[in-house]
Order: C-alpha cells, then structure tokens, then sequence
C-alpha cells in the first residue's frame, strides 16, 4: 500500500453496525467517490467481525481507539476491540463479565469506566477500564427502578443520568472520577408522566440542555440543564410520530444530535421512520423539519462526525441506509443502502 492510499484510509471515516440474531459487527469505510464533491461517498465493506453472541449495545472510548460490544445472550459479557486507524478494521483484545443482559453502555468521560443499565436486571453497573482501554470486571453494581434503559455521564464527569423506562423517571447519582463509584441511591432528577416510558437521552454539546426520548408516548422532552446542580427543568415537548400515524402504539427508539448541536434525529419503530428537527441555538427548543421512511423497526442510527451523514439500520431489514444531512436545512436525503447482518439494531461511526 502507498503513502497516498494509508493517508486517504486513515483520513476516512468508519461505519459500525451491530447484528443481534447474526452475532457479528459490520466494518464498513466510507470513500469519496468523486474528489470535487463531498457529499458524493459510498461505503465499502471491510470487515464482519464473529461476537460469539446476541450483540447489542456498543460504545466507543472518548480517544476513539477502542469500541466496546456488549452480548445480551449469556454468558453475558463486554468485548473490547481495539479500531486499527490505518484501516478500520477490529482485533478482539478481551472479554469480561457484565453485571447483566445491559441494554446500554457508555464510558464515563475519562474513559476509565465502563456504565451500563441492565433493563431486565433493573439495576446500574461499573466496569473499570484498564491503562490498555481494555474492559476489567465489575467492580459496582446499583440497584433502581424498573427497566434502567440508558446511561451517560456529563461532561464534568460529576454526574451520571439513566433513564428508568418502567418508572418514568431520569434520575441522577454522583459520581467519584477517582474510584469509579457511584452514589447508592439514585436521585429523580425529573418525573415523567405514567406511561412515558424515557428510553435514551443526550446532552447538548455546550450541555446546556438534555433531549429525552420516550418509547411508548411518541414524545420527545427538550430540558434546560443546570450543570452545577445537575438538576434539569423542562422547556417542551413534542411528538416524533408521522401526522400519518396509525400504529396500534408509539414505540420511539434512538435519537442523536449533529455535532454542532444544530440538528436532532429520533427513530419511530411503528411506523419505521426518522423524525428531523432543527434546534434553537438560545433556548434549546425544538422545530420539526421533516418525516423520512427508513428502514424496518428502527431501533438504532448514527451520525458521522462531520455532521454530514446518518446511518440507519432496522432490526427487520437486512440493510443500511445512508442519508446526507443537508447542511442548511437538516433534511435527509438518502444516498444509498448496504448489507448489513441479521437484526442490526446498533450504529457507532469514527473518523480514522
């Protein structure tokens, strides 16, 4: 290989695609298909990597040199890879035990932990990371509400967030960085209205705001975030359903913001769509831009880090489909679509 084609393949960008029912991840790299345009790309197979259970939820280091898989089969267990720069490509470097079947997992923001909420195990979990990003045993485990369904730490690293999708509740536990403990008890940081149901959530990049998606109503919540306080207060709600739908119920699933904050995704299941907003840079509320079909049962996508494209697989469709993000306006628009294993359900992206 040349100079030339290390340097486009370490410039590139690489696609991640968990497959529960086929046990693999898909690798694919993104190329330029046309120099003089940047929105003209498709992607190339790379790699299928064997997991040797029903992967799920993934999550990538914050330096991006690790990806993190979790198995929902038993025994149930986090595998670390190691991402090759040059290449994309994944070498297996460990296995250790997880607390449960985790229905999220996410890295404090040292990069030394490992978070995860188990949904059938209604409990919290801690995993230390070793010097090498290598995922240890558990070291912590918090018991909560029922069906803890998301986990993220802030940005200062004081605090963790999970949503309890049983008990309609995001709530909040102080954090030691230094030990990796967690308080005992969480904290209701905000009660949702019965029958909510709050799955996953983001914070804004300034982390002025928190976005939270909610599975069985179709409603998105756009809150105001003290970071002091770690307290939150809401400022909208809206719904993420098609003005078309007719499904026997809601059944939201995933949502992601562009990294400049400007744009946010959330993914309906029922009606296998993409519901696009803009967002108000002062207050953090919310404008719907557009409804887009995609693939079946979408129960996660992603967005690369130039903010220019979504990836979006449906645990009911053997492919993947490639949006552009018009940059002007937020809207969508398809530009191809890839084999993918059998029900895809998780997307990671890093920028080699």
């Amino acid at each position: 290989m040349g100079n030339n084609d290390e340097q486009r393949m370490a410039g590139a960008t690489y696609v991640y695609v968990s497959n529960s029912e086929s046990e693999d991840i898909s690798v694919f790299r993104m190329d330029r298909i046309d120099p003089m345009d940047e929105a003209a790309c498709a992607l190339a197979a790379v790699q299928t990597v064997p997991a040797g259970g029903a992967i799920m939820p993934m999550a990538l280091s914050p330096d991006r040199r690790r990806l993190y898989a979790a198995l929902r089969s038993q025994p149930y267990c986090v595998v670390s890879f190691a991402i090759d720069p040059l290449n994309g490509r994944l070498t297996e470097l460990g296995r250790a035990p997880l607390a449960g079947s985790m229905a999220y997992i996410a890295t404090d923001a040292a990069g030394r932990y490992l978070l995860g909420a188990s949904y059938g195990g209604n409990l919290l979990a801690v995993n230390r990371i070793g010097d090498d990003g290598v995922a240890g045993g558990v070291q912590q485990i918090v018991g909560t509400g029922p069906n803890a369904h998301a986990i993220r730490a802030s940005a200062d690293n004081r605090f963790v967030f999970a949503a309890l999708l049983g008990a309609d509740q995001l709530v909040r536990l102080d954090f030691d960085a230094s030990t990796g403990q967690l308080a005992e008890v969480p904290v209701p940081a905000w009660t949702l209205p019965a029958g909510s149901g709050p799955r996953h959530f983001v914070f804004s990049a300034d982390e002025r705001f928190v976005y939270v998606l909610d599975e069985l109503d179709g409603k998105l919540q756009a809150l105001a975030f003290d970071r002091a306080r770690g307290a939150v207060q809401l400022i909208q709600s809206v719904s993420i359903l098609p003005p078309d739908f007719h499904g026997d119920k809601p059944w939201g699933a995933d949502l992601h913001l562009t990294p400049d904050g400007r744009f946010l995704y959330a993914s309906e299941r029922t009606s296998s769509t993409l519901a696009a907003f803009r967002v108000e840079a002062d207050t953090g509320k919310l404008e719907r831009i557009g409804t887009y079909g995609t693939q079946k049962q979408p129960r996660g996508f992603n967005i690369d880090p130039s903010g220019r494209y979504l990836f979006a697989v449906g645990q009911l469709s053997p492919v993947m489909s490639v949006y552009r993000i018009d940059g002007q306006t937020g809207a969508l628009h398809e530009t191809g679509q890839y084999p993918v294993g059998k029900g895809a359900n998780w997307v990671e992206v890093v920028r080699g």
